[in-house]
């Protein structure tokens, strides 16, 4: 663990539930003990004590919560180049998915790589992100749709953590796929809720995921999943409404979900179902992109009606191969007319609580010392640029 230290000289957001924007401080102080902030505010108003520890001068940049990734598939084998062709050519993903393509084929590459292979080329896409100034990732299983496999993949989410200054929260996505030549129901009583048991049972799952679509598994069957990871005390999230409307989101802020994820076809009573349930809503605009889907999701209502909204990559090898939450908070900026300071709050405070996570995504005493510093002027370049990387230094658990 590191000295207390004080870092002045910096312009910060801080992103706190209460402010409006970005919450900024101009001519700020934060200091760090223990890995923690132990005390932020401006300079004029720091006690004596603070004032006198080794200090870090950062000349006026901008200091955020480092940011938070809060929905990927960084564990796969394989890639889907091919099916980025084919879509070029007119096939739509759930064509595409109901050939064979799609998930169940990097299912078939990920059960063939082994963990040594899947850990070396996650942690190549974890380096781009923690370049971006991340500091805390959700990985997915999903891609193994047996017992072993995925168990292996979260196994190998697990080491990442151990091999990277990056804190990584886990999600048993076993509900993501029917297996080619298997029957949706018994393959989720037979494989998927044993596969989370046992999982959970080696400490490998922080949440339970699915993937409720036409394409995938239907709200009866997803519901068998939650009431498992209830059964479990494991919090729940669901790929919901990205391809049509078939009752996903009701059925997440049902079970109180951390969030819904996609959220393209969500209704009026979707978004207020949400509200109620204090569920994120994530906000996906790779996946949006990749595959030239037209049906936005309802900002305005998710605006109206208090719904708070989290940006994330959903990093995965076929529908969204982004690699960067900058680009994605641009996106989410000029896809769907989120503003800049929504993006940011959706990378950091709103990803946390995506992910349950309160000890995060905002720059508060008591906060986990994460930070990412950046050279720009205002906290608005950073959903600006397009591949354009401001980032000065991150921050990880008070190391500076």
């Amino acid at each position: 663990m590191s000295e207390p230290i004080l870092l002045n000289r910096l312009t910060a957001a801080t992103l706190a539930d209460t402010a409006s924007g970005y919450g900024l401080l101009a001519n700020a102080g934060l200091a760090i003990e223990s890995g923690r902030i132990s005390w932020i505010g401006p300079m004029q108003d720091c006690p004596v004590d603070i004032a006198k520890l080794p200090t870090h001068d950062f000349e006026g940049r901008l200091v955020t919560p480092a940011l938070i990734d809060c929905h990927t598939h960084l564990v796969h084998g394989g890639n889907r180049a091919q099916e980025f062709e084919m879509r070029l050519e007119g096939a739509s993903y759930e064509e595409i998915a109901r050939a064979g393509g799609g998930i169940v084929s990097t299912v078939t590459a990920t059960r063939e790589t082994g963990e040594n292979d899947l850990l070396a080329a996650a942690l190549r896409r974890v380096d781009a992100l923690i370049a971006e100034g991340v500091a805390t990732v959700e990985i997915k299983s999903g891609y193994g749709l047996d017992h072993d496999t995925e168990l292996k993949m979260l196994r190998v989410a697990r080491t990442v953590a151990r091999s990277r200054p990056i804190h990584v929260s886990t999600s048993f996505l076993g509900a993501h796929a029917v297996p080619a030549g298997a029957n949706a129901d018994t393959y989720i009583d037979d494989v998927c809720i044993p596969a989370l048991t046992a999982a959970h049972a080696e400490g490998l799952v922080d949440a339970v995921d699915g993937f409720c679509e036409g394409i995938a598994f239907d709200t009866a069957q997803i519901r068998r999943v939650f009431e498992a990871a209830r059964a479990l005390g494991l919090p729940v999230k669901l790929h919901a409404e990205q391809l049509s409307n078939i009752g996903g989101t009701a059925l997440a802020a049902e079970f109180g979900a951390l969030s819904a994820d996609h959220v393209e076809y969500a209704s009026d009573a979707d978004v207020q179902a949400l509200a109620r349930s204090g569920s994120v809503a994530v906000i996906l605009p790779g996946a949006f992109y990749a595959i030239r889907e037209e049906q936005r999701p309802p900002i305005e209502a998710f605006r109206k009606h208090g719904v708070p909204m989290a940006v994330a990559t959903d990093w995965n090898p076929g529908s969204s191969p982004l690699g960067s939450v900058l680009l994605a908070m641009n996106m989410a900026c000029t896809l769907f007319r989120m503003t800049p300071a929504e993006a940011l709050a959706g990378t950091t405070r709103n990803a946390a609580r995506a992910l349950g996570l309160s000890d995060r995504g905002t720059l508060a005493a008591g906060q986990r010392a994460d930070l990412a510093i950046w050279d720009v002027n205002v906290p608005a370049e950073l959903s600006y640029g397009i591949g354009i990387n401001p980032l000065h230094k991150r921050i990880f658990g008070g190391v500076v």
